[in-house]
């Protein structure tokens, strides 16, 4: 660990501050495609290797943002097994509704610093979107969209790549059967090589 993945974590947290402080969700989403850009392809602590080429994103869909409760959920604990955060242990704490797709599972990361997990997976996962599915929340590393103490802000614009759809020296949490959604999401970040079709 080096003090540059410390200055990455602190831009992406104000990245995301500014996000939630921006003068409309589209304003937001143009700032973090833009500053999420700049982090990948200059900070020293980009995930972007072997080559790998900067993401194209889907034209921002104010359809897929929503403002939504956690709904109860069968409580699940699980672990997962990452290659370079070793185990990484998380608890299902709710879910939620997404009009028109489906729901995700909430986690919660039940470790050391905690924190909101949401990753999904869609039909568009191995076509144009990177195929072990995408992050929406990971708060422990900033991406919070805000919302308020029963609400959670869920856009789908905002989905990312993990680092493992970059350099396969990563091995990330991926989505869980409660994280599948079986529509197309057309939004958020493609795949690396892709471009939206």
């Amino acid at each position: 660990m080096s003090l540059t993945l410390l200055d990455w974590r602190r831009q992406v947290a104000a990245l995301y501050a500014s996000v939630r402080a921006a003068d409309s969700p589209e304003s937001g989403w143009q700032l973090w495609t833009s500053t999420r850009g700049r982090l990948l392809r200059d900070h020293a602590d980009s995930p972007l290797a072997n080559g790998a080429t900067l993401p194209g994103y889907w034209s921002y869909d104010s359809l897929m943002r929503f403002e939504v409760p956690v709904l109860a959920a069968d409580p699940e604990r699980i672990e997962l097994t990452t290659g370079t955060d070793g185990v990484v242990p998380l608890e299902r704490i709710g879910r939620v509704e997404l009009h028109g797709l489906g729901s995700l599972d909430v986690w919660w990361l039940a470790s050391y610093g905690g924190g909101l997990f949401v990753p999904v997976r869609d039909r568009t996962s191995g076509r144009e979107s990177y195929g072990g599915g995408r992050y929406v929340l990971d708060t422990v590393k900033g991406a919070d969209l805000g919302g308020s103490s029963d609400r959670l802000v869920v856009d789908l614009n905002f989905a990312y790549n993990p680092s493992c759809a970059y350099d396969p020296a990563w091995a990330c949490p991926l989505p869980q059967a409660g994280n599948r959604l079986d529509v197309s999401v057309h939004a958020g970040e493609l795949a690396p090589d892709r471009q939206p079709s």
